[in-house]
């Protein structure tokens, strides 16, 4: 530290463990507040009342809270990123030079900034840095092979080394545990996360979901269990991101109100459509619904033997950009049965068109590929 620093301020360690926010202030009532949001978030943190004695806790800190109360004497604090300026005084518009003079970026009023807040700190605490690339694959009508390139794709992506999750959005598909030959694996199912609001911890749900081929499922059971709110899917959704990597997600073709957060959070969109006009037909449909809400919505045409619709002609028809066209795959239904997953042979149509999706993704920088 430098300036008007000084080391003889008390320190409380309210947990010696590493990785949690600290919290500097003297106010025994913002600090009760502060407390109450670490614990909301999942956070240990360390506190100070002043300045930490602890050397080298404010730069190895993931999150820096300063109370108002100790802004005035902070203003020689080393630059960092991640400082926020904590107070409570609405109409107070010194606050933000204060924080300018600690090099906070952020300024939380509490109570009203108190959602925000919690969230600033599990973010920090999770170690977030870019969320995951997160595609949604819909059937243009039943049967069309969505849930298949689905798994597919999130098999593909684990097989390319990112941590990977694999969304199940249609409650009357069966299960796409089933689909992965995974059942009977242990781990929780999406009735586990139905009444959930808020905040998902992004760890915690990976870690409780089944890890089937290297990668973790959220998938339906068999109960009765039908359908979940938008602010679950919301929550469960945001904690996938969070971890980064990959999150694939099948979405039902009847878009009820968790479909339409999904298709919210959905980075992009593949519309599987078999190459034939009904097909092509009832796929129209479903991109018009979609289309509303999804931006960014691609077409995957899947070959139809004895149709001689292409692929470029369906992506004119339904006015969508073309992602690739997938050939038959030989021995799907085999190794289905046998418990092998969608896209598991490298050198099968599926693996192969799953490889270069991720492959463009990575090259193209951004996160979605052209």
């Amino acid at each position: 530290m430098t300036g008007s620093i000084t080391s003889d301020w008390r320190t409380d360690a309210v947990a010696g463990r590493p990785g949690g926010p600290l919290v500097v202030t003297e106010d025994e009532g913002l600090l009760d507040d502060l407390l109450r949001l670490c614990a909301a978030a999942g956070a240990v943190p360390e506190v100070a009342q002043g300045m930490p004695a602890r050397r080298g806790s404010w730069e190895s800190a993931p999150l820096v809270l300063v109370g108002d109360d100790c802004a005035a004497r902070l203003g020689g604090a080393m630059r960092r990123e991640g400082v926020v300026l904590v107070g409570r005084d609405q109409d107070d518009p010194g606050v933000w030079q204060r924080a300018v003079g600690i090099g906070a970026r952020n300024v939380a009023l509490l109570p009203d900034g108190e959602s925000w807040l919690v969230d600033r700190i599990a973010d920090a605490v999770e170690g977030v840095g870019r969320p995951a690339l997160t595609v949604g694959v819909i059937g243009g009508r039943g049967g069309a092979g969505a849930s298949t390139l689905a798994c597919a794709l999130a098999v593909g992506a684990a097989r390319a080394g990112q941590r990977t999750m694999l969304i199940d959005g249609d409650p009357l598909g069966g299960g796409l545990d089933v689909l992965l030959g995974g059942e009977k694996a242990e781990g929780l199912r999406w009735p586990a996360f139905a009444d959930s609001r808020g905040r998902v911890a992004g760890r915690a749900l990976e870690e409780a979901l089944p890890e089937l081929h290297s990668l973790r499922v959220l998938s339906w059971d068999r109960g009765d269990c039908l359908a979940v709110s938008s602010d679950a899917m919301r929550a469960v959704l945001a904690a996938a991101r969070r971890r980064g990597g990959a999150v694939v997600v099948d979405l039902p073709r009847r878009l009820d109100d968790a479909a339409v957060e999904a298709l919210e959070q959905l980075d992009v969109g593949l519309l599987v459509v078999p190459a034939e006009l009904r097909a092509v037909a009832a796929a129209h449909r479903v991109a018009s619904l979609v289309g509303m809400v999804l931006s960014d919505l691609r077409l995957v045409t899947r070959a139809q033997a004895g149709s001689g619709l292409r692929g470029e002609e369906i992506s004119n028809l339904l006015g969508l950009p073309l992602a690739g066209e997938l050939p038959p795959e030989p021995g799907l239904s085999d190794a289905l049965l046998t418990g092998r997953p969608p896209g598991s042979g490298e050198r099968g149509p599926l693996a192969r068109f799953c490889a270069e999706f991720w492959a463009r993704t990575s090259a193209d920088g951004t996160g979605v590929p052209a």
